[in-house]
């Protein structure tokens, strides 16, 4: 019983750190760069203004840094759930 209640906390743990990682990836690419860019648009950044470097590089830097997040936080998970290799 309790090895299926470990697997299930981590598979909830799993998931919730996937949720978060699509929250912060859809909010700084559709909604930086598409719904706030009008905001943004005083805000020089590279020549260019914020939003539109949202849209183009800022999306992509961000999607990088998370993919490396979530490898070192899933590495964590699995060393506290005991399923590391």
């Amino acid at each position: 019983m309790s090895d299926k209640h470990s697997s299930n906390a981590y598979w909830a743990a799993n998931v919730r750190i996937i949720w978060i990682c699509l929250a912060i990836w859809a909010l700084v690419s559709f909604g930086f760069g598409i719904i706030l860019r009008p905001m943004l648009q005083g805000i020089p950044v590279g020549g260019s203004d914020l939003g539109f470097w949202f849209a183009q590089q800022g999306s992509i830097l961000v999607f990088i840094v998370l993919i490396f997040w979530y490898a070192w936080r899933m590495n964590r998970l699995d060393r506290e759930y005991g399923v590391d290799e």
